[in-house]
């Protein structure tokens, strides 16, 4: 572990990670130039962090619950430093790229949870902004222990949000030779780490698997399990990790049935056969319960899947034509 670049593939960035990262992160941030920073978090992430962190803040943002639009929208016009950090999950790297975005600026990531978010610039434009954001964050600093501090369950499932990463950008029309290598690294590490006691387990390998995943997805772009997740999360209101787990074996389960090259690749990743991928994807995420668990109900199901049918990167990055009835397949299968 230690200092990364991925310079080569993407114009540049600076990833560092490495055990007990979080206390050094105020020394990292000003050894880094970060100074005059606003920091986005939320009251949860912050109560573990290091005082300095928000002591070096010109100005802290807690996020309250929300959708990204919503939240970087009512702190758009907040924000005066032209960098920023986000510590915390998907959620707030997301805002924070969001209002670097429309307004300019760099961000740096102190991620808390596998998301991913880090890694792409992947993400919604605050409210009444128009377009694609495309943000990355220039700096990441991150630290294992922090990454995969959940209790066992909601680790599995924030881990099948970074694994849907590796297997959405394998069957992409721009998807590469690296995405494919990133892509599958990724899930070897994640499946591989899942597979050890959590007493033995390497949250280094967990963390670098989430990363690598990141940067595939990042490179080969998002498919039909990041269309359907989404979209169910937003109708449905249902909790993003768990919504992953839910729907992710029947997702993948589908992308093989098109893209069985590729898909059945990713499933040896996961060091299991092919034809079992969707009973792996279970195992690993430790027999995920139903979308009904969490809030979704039979009747939210046609409205997810007219949304979802709108978004045009479902039918563009999909192998194959996908109807609505593929859709309603896949998520009355997941309820």
């Amino acid at each position: 572990m230690g200092e990364l670049s991925w310079s080569a593939l993407d114009g540049g960035r600076t990833v560092v990670l490495d055990e007990g990262l979080l206390g050094r992160t105020p020394k990292e941030l000003a050894a880094k130039g970060w100074d005059a920073y606003e920091l986005f978090s939320t009251e949860r992430a912050l109560a573990e962090a290091p005082a300095e962190l928000a002591d070096g803040a010109a100005r802290v943002h807690l996020l309250g619950a929300g959708q990204v639009p919503d939240l970087a929208a009512s702190h758009l016009d907040q924000v005066e430093a032209e960098s920023l950090v986000a510590f915390g999950g998907g959620r707030v790297i997301d805002v924070a790229k969001g209002i670097s975005a429309v307004r300019g600026g760099r961000v740096a990531a102190i991620p808390t949870t596998l998301s991913g978010a880090e890694m792409t610039g992947i993400h919604r434009l605050p409210a009444g902004h128009e377009g694609y954001g495309g943000r990355r964050p220039e700096l990441v600093l991150a630290d294992p222990a922090v990454m995969t501090s959940h209790g066992e369950a909601e680790l599995r499932a924030t881990a099948m949000n970074a694994l849907a990463h590796a297997g959405d950008s394998m069957v992409t029309p721009i998807a590469d030779g690296i995405s494919h290598g990133l892509s599958l690294a990724g899930a070897e590490l994640i499946a591989g780490s899942l597979d050890t006691e959590p007493a033995e387990r390497s949250a280094a390998d967990l963390a670098e698997g989430a990363i690598l995943s990141g940067l595939a997805v990042d490179r080969g772009g998002l498919a039909l399990h990041h269309v359907l997740s989404q979209t169910t999360v937003r109708i449905c209101g249902t909790p993003h990790a768990q919504t992953n787990a839910a729907l992710l074996p029947q997702t993948m389960d589908e992308l093989r049935r098109r893209a069985p090259r590729w898909m059945d690749a990713f499933a040896l990743a996961l060091g299991g056969p092919p034809e079992g991928l969707a009973g792996r994807i279970r195992e690993l995420a430790g027999q995920p319960r139903g979308l009904t668990a969490f809030g979704a109900r039979p009747e939210n199901v046609e409205d997810v899947v007219e949304a979802a049918m709108t978004r045009p990167e479902l039918q563009q990055m999909t192998p194959g034509a996908i109807t609505a009835a593929d859709l309603r397949r896949i998520l009355e299968t997941s309820l």
